[in-house]
């Protein structure tokens, strides 16, 4: 079979490895101390050196199963929801505005919020796929079309806004850049799957140039979802290095008044952005988080798709076991009653 390697014989206790162990020796203990407490008896008893054997294989019988053997399959394969959805994050300066919140009270940065967000949108879309795109002074796709959601959080968490000295300004549409050349992509590959945008900024525009329509992204999308971290309050941009650092109490600041300027989410953008993608708005804080409300349409669909890390799972393998068992059990029965019989 395709995508298939030779299966290898494992144990995997059906009662973990603390009870089915326990419970293995038990069963076994007790069967050779009845056969050993019988041989004592003799000539006293009618039990027969075979079929003390016979219960112990019955009792080892069922200490096996108990132990659970099992095969280790591994295949490159996989059933997905026929479900895409695009992430796209801000990773501008003013993203690392320590102003916003996610479901408590703690005030984070803008960035870390947004992590929060990718997170919960992979655990409200199991067994989608997923791309991730970072953008500020360029947009690039960073995690192409994916399966593996932990790939997206793992993404997520790894999230830095970009240095000070490269930074040219919020432009909100360079998300487009990349998300429609690689949401067209997948259209032409699998054109009845269902495509979400899920676009996360603080909604700041802060260049001369005019912003460009998401519009443009409906001829691939079914729906999409905006959403605002930050408050419009705002707070000052720390000064990021080109390692990455925030330096702590150091700040951007406004050419036209000297002073550190003040970055403020603006969902009037974020709003726009939204009704231009056929999606909704929303602004997450410490009393709003991504929950079952913000889900878009999901495809019913699923179809086969190769990963590129294998995946392991275990088959249990009882029914030789159980043939065994049924037939020990059986040869009992009828000793039982040929001795039953004797005794009449």
């Amino acid at each position: 079979m395709n995508g298939l390697t030779f299966p290898s014989l494992t144990l995997s206790p059906m009662f973990g490895w603390i009870v089915s162990p326990v419970l293995a020796i038990a069963v076994v203990a007790l069967a050779v101390a009845g056969m050993v407490h019988a041989m004592r008896l003799r000539p006293d008893t009618d039990a027969t050196a075979l079929g003390w054997i016979r219960r112990v294989l019955i009792a080892v019988t069922i200490a096996v199963m108990l132990l659970t053997p099992s095969t280790v399959v591994r295949t490159e394969s996989r059933a997905i929801n026929a479900t895409d959805v695009f992430i796209a994050v801000d990773v501008t300066g003013s993203m690392a505005v320590k102003d916003a919140h996610y479901g408590s009270g703690e005030a984070i940065t803008r960035l870390a919020a947004a992590g929060k967000v990718v997170s919960a949108v992979t655990d409200r879309y199991p067994d989608a796929s997923f791309a991730a795109i970072g953008f500020g002074t360029s947009a690039t796709l960073d995690v192409p079309l994916t399966p593996d959601a932990r790939a997206i959080d793992n993404w997520a968490r790894t999230l830095r806004a970009e240095p000070t000295s490269t930074s040219s300004g919020s432009n909100l549409d360079k998300a487009v850049d990349a998300l429609l050349p690689a949401m067209k992509t997948v259209r032409q590959q699998h054109p009845d799957d269902t495509i979400i945008v899920v676009y996360i900024s603080d909604g700041e525009q802060n260049t001369t140039e005019t912003r460009r329509t998401f519009s443009s992204l409906r001829a691939y999308a079914d729906t999409g979802i905006s959403v605002g971290v930050g408050s419009t309050a705002g707070g000052n941009i720390p000064k990021i290095g080109d390692d990455g650092t925030v330096s702590e109490g150091q700040y951007v600041n406004d050419p036209s008044t000297g002073k550190p300027g003040v970055s403020k989410m603006d969902e009037k953008n974020l709003k726009a952005i939204a009704d231009e993608m056929s999606g909704t708005y929303v602004h997450v804080d410490a009393d709003r988080t991504i929950g079952e409300q913000d889900m878009q349409a999901v495809s019913k669909n699923f179809r086969m798709t190769q990963t590129h890390k294998a995946r392991e799972h275990t088959v249990p393998v009882v029914w030789p076991l159980a043939i065994a068992l049924c037939a020990l059990l059986a040869w009992e029965a009828l000793d039982w009653m040929a001795k039953s019989r004797r005794l009449l």
